[in-house]
C-alpha cells in the first residue's frame, strides 16, 4: 500500500503528489475521469483538429507561482508562449484598453489615465514578487516584517480599500483604464467593487506587466502532462476512470490528500465526519458559475479595436458601470441581458490550437450558479458587439452550461468554477474557520483543492501548502517540500 495517497489529478492534487514522491515516499494518484488534469485539460470538443482548453485557457500564475517556479516548467518541456498583450477590453465605437506586458507601453496607451495606472502597478510590477507571496500565502501571516515586505503590505492593503470603496472611480479620469481594471477583477466572479476582486484585479494586473499571461503550446494540458510526467519518474502511480466513493478505501494510508470540493469531501467520508465540521461544510457557500462556450473559427475574429488581435484574453463586456451591473445580476441569480464574457484566442501565439488559416475562441459568460441555460446566443452578440462579422467565420461550436459542469468536474458545483464563492470570509476561512484549513479532523486526510487558500487558479499552491503539513505532521518532514524540486 502506498504511503500517500492524493484524489484528483488537478494541478493541486498533482503538486501535492509530485512533492511528496520526491520527498521518497510511495504515491498513487486517483482520477474519476478517463483523462487527468481536472480544470486543466486540453480536448478536440468541435472539429478534428482543433484543440480546446475546457477550463484554464491562460496562466498568469505559470510564471509566477512560488510552486510554478520552483518546479520550473520550461525544463519540464511546457513551451509558455507570450502574446503581447497580456489583455483587451473592447469598448463601444472601435476603442480598446491594452494591457501590455510592457507597463510604459501600457502607461502611454491610456491617455490622460497612463500615470494613474503607472501608479496604481508601478510599485506592485516591482515588488511582484513579495505581492505574489503575499497574495498567494495560506493566508495565516507570520507577524510583519519590517523592510520591503511591510511596505509592500500596506501598498496592497491601501490599493484593495480604495478599489472596494466608492473611492474606486477617483484615481481615473476616462473610461478605458477604469473599465480595463474592472475587466480584470471581474474574474472572481463578484460584483468587481470588493475585497476580492480588486485582490484578483491587482494580482492578475500586476502579472500582466511581469510575466505576462502565457498560453502553453498545445494547450493547458501540457501542464498536468508535465507534473504527471515528474511524478512518475519519481515513482508515482496515477489510476485514472476511478471514482472515490468511499474514503475507507485507504483506511491503512498513512497520508490522503483530497484534490476535492467540500461536497465531495463529504461525499466519501459521510458520517465519519464530527458533527460541528459538519456543519461548518455546509455552511460553505459556491458562487457565481460560468457557461462555456467553445468555437472553432475559420480564420481571426475580427475585432475592430486595434491591438485587441494581439491579445491572448479579453474581456467582453463594455464600460465599468457596465460590468458591475452584469455582475451584481449574477450575484441576485438572474442572468445579465449582456453578460461579461471571458475570451482567449490562443492562436494569436499559438499554431498548433487549429488547421493553417483557422483558430480557436475560447469564451465563457457568468451565470448564475446551477444555470441550466445555454448562453451562447448572448456570448455570441457581445463578441459580435465587438468584432462584427464574427458570426460567419464560426464552423462549430461546444457549450457546457453551468449545470452540465460538474459531470465535467465534481469540484465545480453548480458551475462554480472557482470551488467556492470567493467572498472577503471564504478568502480567509477557506473551506473553514480553522487554523489549519487543510488538515480534516480525520487522522491523516488533507484537503488540497481550490477549496482551501489561496483560492482558485492554476498554480499548485494549495497542494504545495497541504503536502507541507501533511509531510510535517504524518512523516517527520519539516523542510521546506519546495527545496525537493531544486535542480529538477
Amino acid at each position: 500500500m502506498a504511503d500517500a495517497v492524493v484524489v484528483g489529478s488537478g494541478p493541486n492534487g498533482l503538486a501535492a503528489a509530485v512533492l511528496m514522491a520526491r520527498a521518497g515516499l510511495t504515491v498513487e494518484v486517483y482520477e474519476a475521469a478517463d483523462t487527468i488534469g481536472g480544470g486543466c485539460r486540453t480536448a478536440e470538443i468541435t472539429l478534428p483538429g482543433f484543440r480546446h482548453d475546457l477550463c484554464a485557457g491562460a496562466h498568469p500564475m505559470a510564471v509566477a507561482s512560488p510552486f510554478l517556479r520552483a518546479f520550473d516548467l520550461p525544463a519540464h518541456g511546457v513551451e509558455l508562449l507570450v502574446p503581447q498583450v497580456s489583455y483587451a477590453h473592447p469598448l463601444d465605437g472601435g476603442r480598446a484598453g491594452l494591457a501590455w506586458r510592457d507597463l510604459s507601453a501600457t502607461v502611454d496607451g491610456l491617455g490622460r489615465d497612463g500615470a494613474a495606472w503607472r501608479r496604481l502597478f508601478g510599485p506592485m510590477v516591482r515588488n511582484w514578487e513579495d505581492v505574489v507571496g503575499l497574495i498567494m500565502s495560506d493566508l495565516r501571516p507570520p507577524p510583519i516584517r519590517p523592510g520591503g515586505l511591510l511596505h509592500t503590505e500596506i501598498g496592497v492593503a491601501r490599493r484593495l480599500l480604495e478599489q472596494a470603496s466608492p473611492l474606486w472611480n477617483l484615481r481615473f479620469r476616462e473610461d478605458i483604464a477604469p473599465a480595463l481594471l474592472t475587466g480584470v477583477a471581474a474574474h472572481a466572479i463578484r460584483p468587481p467593487r470588493g475585497i476580492p476582486g480588486a485582490g484578483v484585479g491587482l494580482l492578475l494586473g500586476t502579472l500582466a506587466h511581469v510575466g505576462g499571461w502565457p498560453v502553453p503550446r498545445g494547450g493547458s494540458q501540457a501542464i498536468v502532462d508535465a507534473l504527471a510526467a515528474d511524478l512518475r519518474a519519481h515513482g508515482g502511480r496515477i489510476h485514472t476512470g476511478h471514482r472515490v466513493d468511499d474514503i475507507d478505501e485507504f483506511d491503512s494510508v498513512t497520508a490522503v490528500l483530497l484534490d476535492l470540493a467540500p461536497a465531495e469531501l463529504q461525499r466519501i467520508a459521510g458520517d465519519r465526519l464530527p458533527g460541528r465540521y459538519t456543519r461548518a461544510l455546509e455552511n460553505f457557500r459556491y458562487g457565481g458559475a460560468a457557461c462555456k462556450v467553445d468555437f472553432a473559427l475559420s480564420g481571426p475574429v475580427p475585432w475592430r479595436g486595434l491591438g485587441c488581435e494581439r491579445a491572448g484574453t479579453l474581456h467582453l463586456v463594455g464600460s465599468r458601470a457596465e460590468a458591475e451591473a452584469a455582475e451584481k445580476t449574477v450575484a441576485a441569480g438572474q442572468h445579465a441581458e449582456r453578460p461579461y464574457v471571458l475570451a482567449i484566442q490562443p492562436g494569436v501565439v499559438d499554431d498548433t490550437r487549429a488547421p493553417a488559416g483557422q483558430h480557436t475562441l475560447y469564451t465563457y459568460a457568468h451565470v448564475p450558479n446551477g444555470s441550466k441555460r445555454d448562453v451562447s446566443a448572448e456570448i455570441i452578440a457581445q463578441v459580435e458587439r465587438f468584432a462584427p462579422g464574427f458570426r460567419d467565420l464560426i464552423l462549430a461550436t461546444h457549450v457546457r452550461t453551468a449545470a452540465r459542469m460538474p459531470a465535467h468536474n465534481a469540484n465545480y458545483i453548480g458551475g462554480d468554477i472557482s470551488a467556492g464563492a470567493v467572498t472577503l470570509r471564504q478568502t480567509v476561512f477557506r473551506p473553514v474557520p480553522r487554523w489549519n484549513p487543510y488538515r480534516t479532523p480525520l487522522p491523516g486526510v488533507y484537503l488540497c483543492s481550490s477549496a482551501t487558500p489561496p483560492g482558485p487558479g492554476v498554480h499548485g499552491m494549495n497542494g504545495y501548502f497541504a503536502a507541507r503539513h501533511a509531510l510535517r505532521r504524518e512523516f517527520g518532514h519539516r523542510a521546506d517540500p519546495l527545496a525537493l524540486l531544486a535542480g529538477s
